[in-house]
C-alpha cells in the first residue's frame, strides 16, 4: 500500500491533505524544514524531519508531494530531494478535467478547477481553487495558478511563474518564466520573462530577480 508524505506542514498542506483523504487515500505523515514542528501532530498526522524522506527512499511504498506555495522554494525542495524520491499528483474529486489533458508529477489540482481539452500542466504545479484553464493551454513546471484565475485558450506560461488571485489572461497569450502576474490583473498582451506585471490592462512594474 502506497504511503503518502506531504512536505510542508502549513495551510497549503492542510488543503493537500484534505484532497488526498477525499480521494479515499491515506496520509502517512508530514515533513517540514522547521525543526520546532518535528514530532508535533498536524491535521491528525505526525511531522518529521525531511531526513525521514531520505531514510525511506529505498522503500518503494513512499511517495511525496510538496505543499509549498512559493514557486522557487518548491523547486529548491525538489532539487534537494532529487535522488530517488517518487512524487504523486493530487486532484480534488470536484475538479473537471477534460480528455487529453496531461498533468505532471507532484502537481495539485484543487476544488472546482476546470481544465479543458488538450491542455498540459507541468510537474510540481499548483492549480488553485476555482481556477479555469481553457483548451490547448501549456503550463510548464513549478507554476502557481492562484484561486479564481481564468486562462483563455492557447495560453502558455513558463517555469516558476505565479499568476495572482483572480487574474484573467485572454486567448493566445505567452507569459515568460519566473514572472509574477498581480492579483486581479487582466493580461491582453504577451508578458516577458523575469518581470512583475499588474493592473487592468496588465503593465510592467519591475524586474523579478
Amino acid at each position: 500500500m502506497t504511503k503518502r508524505i506531504i512536505y510542508g506542514a502549513s495551510g497549503h498542506g492542510k488543503v493537500l491533505a484534505d484532497i488526498v483523504e477525499q480521494n479515499g487515500q491515506s496520509i502517512y505523515c508530514f515533513v517540514d524544514d522547521d525543526k520546532t514542528k518535528w514530532e508535533e501532530i498536524f491535521f491528525g498526522h505526525e511531522i518529521h524531519s525531511p531526513d525521514f524522506l531520505f531514510d525511506n527512499i529505498p522503500n518503494n511504498e513512499f511517495e511525496c508531494i510538496i505543499a509549498v506555495g512559493n514557486c522557487k522554494t518548491r523547486e529548491r525542495i525538489v532539487q534537494k530531494l532529487i535522488n530517488g524520491v517518487k512524487y504523486f499528483k493530487a486532484i480534488h474529486p470536484s475538479a473537471q478535467i477534460a480528455k487529453n489533458v496531461h498533468i505532471g508529477e507532484g502537481t495539485v489540482v484543487m476544488a472546482n478547477v476546470v481544465i479543458n481539452s488538450d491542455s498540459s500542466i507541468g510537474n510540481h504545479c499548483i492549480i488553485n481553487t476555482s481556477s479555469s484553464i481553457d483548451h490547448d493551454c501549456f503550463i510548464q513546471n513549478f507554476v502557481h495558478i492562484s484561486p479564481g484565475v481564468h486562462l483563455g485558450g492557447r495560453v502558455q506560461i513558463g517555469d516558476l511563474t505565479w499568476i495572482g488571485l483572480g487574474a484573467s489572461i485572454v486567448n493566445n497569450i505567452n507569459i515568460g518564466e519566473n514572472t509574477i502576474v498581480g492579483a486581479g490583473a487582466v493580461v491582453i498582451h504577451d508578458v516577458d520573462q523575469h518581470v512583475v506585471v499588474a493592473g487592468n490592462p496588465a503593465k510592467y512594474l519591475r524586474k523579478n530577480l
